[in-house]
């Protein structure tokens, strides 16, 4: 049986106040084949140890970055620790091929509510879109890019009942990704994951 080992890179630089990825973070600390990094914890100065981060990713076939949406982008630690641990001959170039063949994506949520993440929406763009330079750092680092898995409406979610829900779908996730189950090339195609494990959620019905 597959066991294949995830890598959560959390970064939240206000964890205390998070009302969806302290339950997520939760969640993925109590499972096996899942390691969590709590970026702004271990790095309170921004002192990124490369060589540890380094050796995490190579010990790893998943990276999920687990954020809240800043301004369109990731919070600043995420985008210090590309900088820093992506290196040259590492991550990409002739030489730099460590990440090759891995899985990454995003786990992220959002304060707009869905209809928002449109074309025709407030914010213009899809989510999917919105996260392009994402994708080419998974390309350009050879790297498989699945869709982000979101939630969208964040500042309700709690009051509308809609993190447990959400919870119990990342621990499905996180559990078909440690055990070899996902289907990456369906998980790649879609708008968000949400919708790859509702597909999952139906045809278990049937």
């Amino acid at each position: 049986m597959p066991n294949n080992k995830v890598l959560v890179l959390y970064a939240h630089p206000s964890s205390h106040r998070s009302e969806v990825n302290q339950h997520l973070l939760t969640a993925a600390q109590n499972m096996d084949g899942v390691t969590v990094v709590d970026l702004y914890k271990e790095y309170p100065t921004y002192h990124i140890n490369i060589d540890k981060e380094q050796q995490r990713l190579v010990e790893h076939d998943t990276i999920i970055f687990q954020f809240p949406l800043y301004w369109y982008s990731t919070p600043a630690i995420l985008k210090e620790w590309q900088d820093l641990v992506l290196e040259y001959g590492f991550a990409y170039g002739s030489e730099g091929t460590a990440l090759h063949g891995k899985n990454f994506f995003c786990s992220l949520s959002a304060g707009g509510k869905a209809d928002a993440y449109q074309t025709d929406g407030y914010n213009h763009y899809t989510i999917r879109e919105l996260l392009h330079p994402l994708e080419q750092m998974a390309t350009l680092t050879g790297m498989r890019y699945l869709a982000p898995f979101a939630l969208f409406g964040a500042r309700t979610a709690q009051e509308d009942g809609r993190v447990d829900i959400h919870v119990n779908q990342w621990q499905k996730l996180l559990e078909a990704l440690v055990a070899g189950n996902v289907n990456f090339d369906k998980a790649s195609q879609v708008e968000k994951l949400n919708h790859y494990l509702e597909t999952l959620d139906n045809e278990a019905t049937q």
